[in-house]
């Protein structure tokens, strides 16, 4: 079985992959900085389906929608494979329900991910130009008002460096662990989907 998965979740797929000892599962991820440029995600995508359907039977997606206006979801249905449902990985990893209402409480949320904290720099302030020109940080930023810290792993570094990210973007600062939330019951259902049996994975 091949899972197609963003890069900004690899280190979360393998760990999962590992601990449930799922041997007959082959991940191949595309660059996380991807994200800055949604448009691309949907043919490239098509084009690591279309490399391993010789050598696959089964193909999973694990990727949200990512900003792509549906065309993820198009680029599928024409290749009968399937994705993890939801958006984006911040409702995954929170769960529906409490990403749903995380947001209905405030909208203007800028969420962080483990990867995400670890890359802050590079993606967040290199990746907008907020380096060379910080006067745009209220052009990106003025509209929100809460900076949540989805974490996947219990690190107080990371949690430090969220932090930080929050004061450095003039917003509230929120931490709220969530493990690896619905992404581990998709892989897992995956996993046995291919198997033929019933399974179970770490909470």
């Amino acid at each position: 079985m091949l899972l197609i998965g963003c890069g900004a979740l690899a280190r979360e797929m393998v760990e999962l992959i590992r601990l449930n000892r799922w041997g007959h599962i082959t991940l191949a991820c595309l660059p996380a900085q991807l994200h800055n440029t949604p448009d691309k995600i949907p043919e490239l995508v098509r084009a690591k389906i279309r490399e391993g359907r010789s050598r696959y039977e089964r193909i999973f997606v694990l990727y949200g929608d990512c900003g792509t206006g549906g065309r993820l979801d198009a680029v599928l249905a024409e290749e009968n494979a399937e994705r993890i449902p939801g958006p984006h990985c911040y409702q995954f990893y929170a769960g529906t329900a409490a990403f749903e209402a995380m947001h209905e409480a405030e909208p203007g949320t800028f969420y962080l991910t483990d990867y995400l904290v670890r890359h802050f720099d590079r993606l967040i302030i290199a990746g907008l130009g907020l380096d060379r020109f910080p006067q745009l940080l209220p052009e990106y930023f003025g509209n929100y008002r809460r900076l949540v810290y989805l974490a996947q792993t219990e690190d107080p570094a990371l949690g430090e460096q969220a932090a930080a990210a929050a004061k450095r973007l003039g917003l509230e600062y929120e931490y709220r662990f969530t493990g690896y939330g619905e992404l581990a019951s998709y892989m897992a259902d995956a996993a046995n989907a291919q198997e033929g049996g019933k399974g179970t994975w770490p909470i």
